[in-house]
């Protein structure tokens, strides 16, 4: 099996594992990947992440040119300034998922950094999320806001839309997301409590200790 069959089935498997547990819904959410000869695959544009068929995923060449499969989604863009910004990058997960839209929504939040350090894997899986300003799907202008967070931080969180992950595989853009959307959870849950969330030190020394970015 080569590594584009590869990927386009992981694509899928992944697709209906966050469409089975409620990560998203309806034809929401795009997930693409980075292949060896510097193209992408991405799930197509009206496709539930739940019902994916990996000769329908939209293939682009290295220069983001559309060579076959389904139309592209209108948030390819999306994907294109992840993977611009972080050349490490090897696959991107977007969703609208319930929590971390929720999050997006709050007027007091930080832009700079939407969560606090709830948790320890938090901290190891997405780090600090900033806030992209809101603007419509599709519109240039969101691009552009999320390139100039991109390169810094791999996890983006968009305002009444939801996130955007890259990871290094594909595996690990999906845990990323998922741990985002659990920590958006929590925070929600919480709200009104007194909580501690991981102290300054704390962070500093997962940073060292995993060689965070």
């Amino acid at each position: 099996m080569g590594d584009e069959t590869r990927a386009r089935d992981e694509i899928c498997e992944v697709g209906l594992s966050l469409f089975s547990r409620g990560l998203t819904f309806g034809s929401t959410g795009n997930i693409s990947v980075r292949l060896p000869d510097g193209g992408w695959l991405m799930t197509p544009t009206n496709a539930s992440l739940g019902k994916l068929d990996p000769a329908d995923l939209s293939r682009f060449d290295h220069e983001g040119r559309l060579l076959s499969g389904g139309k592209p989604t209108k948030e390819a863009f999306l994907h294109f300034c992840m993977y611009a910004e972080r050349p490490d990058a090897r696959a991107v997960v977007h969703l609208h998922s319930t929590h971390s839209v929720a999050v997006s929504l709050l007027a007091d939040v930080d832009p700079r950094d939407a969560l606090p350090p709830l948790t320890a894997y938090f901290v190891m899986r997405v780090g600090r999320l900033p806030l992209a300003p809101y603007f419509p799907p599709g519109d240039e202008s969101l691009a552009k806001a999320v390139g100039a967070l991109a390169g810094e931080h791999h996890a983006v969180l968009l305002a009444n839309h939801g996130p955007v992950v890259a990871g290094t595989s594909l595996e690990n853009a999906q845990y990323a997301t998922e741990e985002l959307e659990e920590t958006a959870k929590l925070f929600l849950m919480l709200r009104g409590q007194a909580i501690r969330p991981l102290t300054p030190a704390e962070v500093s020394d997962l940073r060292a200790r995993y060689n965070l970015r």
